[in-house]
């Protein structure tokens, strides 16, 4: 290992430390504050089965399912904001951008449209349904963004994305507005970013996919380091480069999906957390990936704890917020980008 190679990987280390710092210091805070405030030591007494009944309700079946699937979604969010700009070698590639998002609302929105309910066993079910969304937007962006010359071109999967995913929001709204009024009214705020009303059976529900998909692409950090090079220098180091670039696509749909279907349509985590990634550790996806989910996880349980702590008694949806942050961001990308 050269001396560069051990700079950037002590950087990378004390990064990846501060962030998980920073993330228990969120969560921390995250526990204590909301509509019902526990103190610190409420807290500590709860977790040591010393609490009070109104302390572990809110605690273990309320405040504690919300945090973790905001951790579990921002972690996905990230890593897949990271692939796929990988991928594509564009700076302004995100899930949403390419309309995975608007697939995996449009799955959500069929489950809803026949199960009538986001409660119990049934939600199970919701990241599969998500995911097949997700699957539909994907396969048709990389058909229609195939070169049988030259296989699947980078720059066509954005442009293209962007259309697809204005159809498909259109699709979704037309059966959303098909529904109940009751479960219109949820499914729309599910489908805002509000992560209220979560329980433990939403966490079993995304937690595997998030241990199946993560570990997988961290393992393709290598494939991904070719990619940034160049197909074609991708290509002469061995690499099977269409077979490569569909399994690394499907895993950031299906982290993205997975993540949505449980999180809500939260936008831009996937653009913003790689960028600032890429700002501290280099663009080296060994460093990257891994430091774009921590930034993810913490843009996220923030988001969520900002939106109902601050603003009450109205919470506000965690998908706002980050796109009250996000939005001029984007922006500030583009005007870079010129």
């Amino acid at each position: 290992m050269d001396r560069y190679s051990r700079i950037r990987r002590r950087k990378s280390m004390i990064v990846g430390i501060c962030l998980l710092l920073i993330s228990v210091g969120i969560i921390v805070t995250s526990l204590n504050t909301g509509s019902i405030r526990l103190s610190p030591a409420d807290v500590w007494q709860t977790f040591m089965g010393y609490g009070s009944t109104d302390s572990r309700i809110v605690l273990l079946e309320y405040r504690l399912p919300r945090i973790l699937i905001t951790m579990l979604a921002g972690i996905g969010l990230g890593i897949s904001g990271a692939i796929l700009q990988g991928l594509t070698r564009n700076a302004l590639a995100d899930p949403g951008i390419m309309g995975l998002h608007a697939g995996a609302a449009f799955g959500l929105i069929v489950f809803v449209s026949f199960f009538h309910t986001m409660k119990g066993m049934p939600s199970l079910l919701i990241p599969i349904f998500a995911f097949a969304g997700g699957v539909l937007t994907a396969a048709i962006i990389v058909l229609l963004a195939f070169d049988r010359h030259k296989g699947v071109l980078p720059i066509r999967l954005i442009l293209i994305g962007i259309a697809i995913a204005a159809g498909f929001s259109a699709v979704t709204l037309f059966l959303s507005l098909r529904l109940d009024e009751a479960t219109y009214s949820f499914s729309s705020r599910w489908l805002l970013g509000n992560v209220w009303g979560r329980d433990w059976v939403h966490v079993y529900a995304l937690l595997p996919w998030i241990a199946l998909f993560v570990p997988y692409v961290l393992s393709k950090w290598k494939t991904l380091n070719a990619f940034s090079l160049g197909d074609e220098i991708a290509t002469g180091m061995g690499i099977p480069v269409n077979r490569q670039r569909l399994l690394l696509l499907a895993a950031a749909v299906a982290l993205s999906s997975a993540s949505v279907a449980m999180a809500g349509g939260i936008g831009f985590i996937g653009l913003v957390a790689p960028h600032l990634a890429r700002r501290l550790v280099g663009p080296m996806h060994q460093h990257l990936l891994p430091i774009a989910g921590l930034i993810g996880l913490v843009i996220l349980v923030m988001a969520d704890t900002i939106g109902r702590s601050i603003f009450q008694p109205n919470a506000i949806p965690a998908g706002v917020v980050v796109a009250a942050v996000g939005a001029p961001y984007f922006l500030y990308l583009l005007v870079r980008t010129k």
